[in-house]
């Protein structure tokens, strides 16, 4: 029986633990966090086959420098940081290109298109089956000019398949009554759906992991270290001899990867959001205000308003100024919140210049693994990253070329 130790407890390491558990893999789930708990816990919950469109788009440069001038805008910079980010922005804008667009979206449609499906098989059995509710996925425009189904972005997803339809502002206001009348129009993106509880879906299949027999080590890594076709892990309580290894840790993936020679350029882009517990409205769908790059939707625990990007270093605390904004960009979209303050939340996504993660065998380090570097996508991409894990591991073959997800593209050993 092959013996796999996967490094990283968010919804990726949760998912590629169970698919090589399914797969016949003795596995080892390692993570200083409760599986689940971390960045995978506060995202936007939305699960969208037809996220296929990356974060480098042609014209993006264009709207960079308002964004930053804009307090309220999506993304900001702690200027401290800005020698590091530099280079990481040069690749990212050189990505803009018409043909690294192009492999880009059709890598991202490879790990997002049967993403629901996934997801209800693995809550199959589980009796929270309803943590994934269908809805449309609403883009809110408060300039009715703007909301173009003509666009590029909306042209990839039509050509790919997608079912798109673009109403007025009445028309919204009858789908959604609780959002702001200041939305002149929006493009419903159909045939998606929704976690209703990201945190709960990842603990619920950590359990479902446990059940298998699989096993839980709750632990800071410190270090790797590879023994002949052996991997040493150095944890904060003990030390692990193990076959395989898989990185799914995120953010904090690269950090383990340095001292063994890999040079990943990934970048730390902080996302935020706001949770009103009693917010006396309700929402249907997911709804993304279109200038604030925020997605506002209805939860179990209360109604969640998440996203946004902050550029600076991994460990720096959560900014205050920008979490309680997040508060606010919520009332702007739906006006009948209540004054209470909402809780606030931070996490960090891992992302990498051309929106794809890493994903496959290092070919400098035998039995090493990587799956990492989602960015927003990575409760989106979590089951299929890891079915093709678990598939490469295991020696079972692909007939997908995966050379787009390898993780030496950036950069050899």
């Amino acid at each position: 029986m092959k013996e796999v130790t996967v490094i990283g407890a968010g919804i990726v390491g949760i998912c590629t633990s169970l698919s090589l558990i399914e797969a016949g893999a003795k596995v080892r789930l390692i993570d200083r966090d409760a599986p689940g708990q971390g960045t995978s816990y506060g995202n936007a919950g939305v699960i969208s086959p037809w996220s296929i469109i990356p974060q480098s788009m042609p014209g993006v440069w264009k709207n960079i420098p308002k964004w930053l001038l804009d307090p309220n805008g999506p993304v900001s910079v702690d200027f401290s940081h800005l020698p590091k980010l530099i280079p990481w922005a040069v690749k990212f804008l050189a990505q803009a290109r018409p043909e690294y667009v192009h492999a880009a979206v059709e890598a991202m449609e490879l790990l997002n298109q049967d993403n629901i499906q996934r997801y209800r098989t693995h809550l199959e059995g589980t009796g929270h089956e309803h943590l994934i509710q269908d809805s449309y996925y609403v883009h809110a425009y408060r300039d009715a000019d703007a909301a173009d189904i003509s666009n590029l972005e909306y042209k990839i997803r039509q050509e790919k398949g997608a079912d798109l339809e673009r109403i007025d502002t009445s028309a919204l206001q009858k789908l959604e009554p609780a959002l702001t009348h200041d939305y002149k129009a929006a493009i419903l993106i159909k045939g998606q759906a929704r976690a209703t509880s990201p945190g709960l879906i990842g603990e619920v299949l950590a359990n479902k992991f446990l059940s298998m027999g699989g096993a839980i080590v709750q632990a800071k890594v410190l270090e790797l270290q590879q023994i002949a076709d052996l991997w040493l892990i150095k944890t904060t309580e003990e030390q692990i001899i193990t076959d395989n290894v898989v990185i799914a840790a995120g953010a904090w993936s690269t950090e383990l990867l340095k001292p063994l020679g890999y040079n990943i350029p990934m970048q730390y882009e902080r996302g935020y959001h706001a949770m009103f517990k009693d917010p006396g409205v309700t929402l249907t769908h997911s709804i993304m205000d279109v200038d604030y790059k925020c997605v506002a939707s209805s939860m179990d625990e209360g109604l969640r308003v998440a996203g946004q990007a902050e550029f600076a270093n991994l460990e720096k605390p959560p900014t205050k100024a920008r979490a309680n904004r997040m508060g606010k960009l919520a009332r702007r979209m739906v006006p009948d919140l209540p004054e209470t303050l909402p809780e606030t939340w931070m996490g960090t996504r891992p992302s990498l210049p051309d929106s794809l993660p890493c994903i496959g065998e290092f070919s400098g380090s035998k039995n090493l693994y990587a799956a990492f570097g989602h960015s927003h996508y990575g409760l989106m991409m979590a089951p299929k990253t890891g079915s093709l894990v678990a598939d490469i591991v295991m020696k079972n073959p692909i007939n997908t070329d995966l050379s787009a997800l390898k993780p030496e593209r950036f950069t050899a050993k």
